[in-house]
């Protein structure tokens, strides 16, 4: 599925997919699921797991500064704290819906 449109409203990230199907995201949510390597690790060569040390998390770290497409696959989200690394994919972004 394709991204149509995205914003931030308030405290949550819109999402509108190609289809009309519309979903929201809590800004909280993005960010502790961040899938950078440092927020949620890589496994090297060898079998172990590799991550950053635990970030501090503050009011910043939970607000959006820009948001940038990433190909036609992806969103890097820039955090107001300065933190970018994370891609999220649009197969992650749909797996962030309510289950009903």
């Amino acid at each position: 599925m394709q991204l149509a449109d995205l914003q931030v409203i308030g405290d949550q990230l819109a999402l509108k997919w190609q289809g009309g199907e519309e979903q929201f995201i809590a800004l909280e949510q993005l960010r502790n699921a961040c899938p950078c390597a440092s927020c949620c690790g890589e496994v090297d060569v060898m079998g172990r797991m590799h991550k950053g040390p635990d970030a501090t998390l503050n009011e910043a770290s939970y607000q959006v500064n820009q948001l940038h497409m990433v190909g036609g696959y992806a969103v890097q989200i820039f955090w107001k704290d300065g933190h970018s690394a994370g891609l999220y994919s649009f197969d992650l972004l749909q797996q962030m819906r309510p289950s009903n």
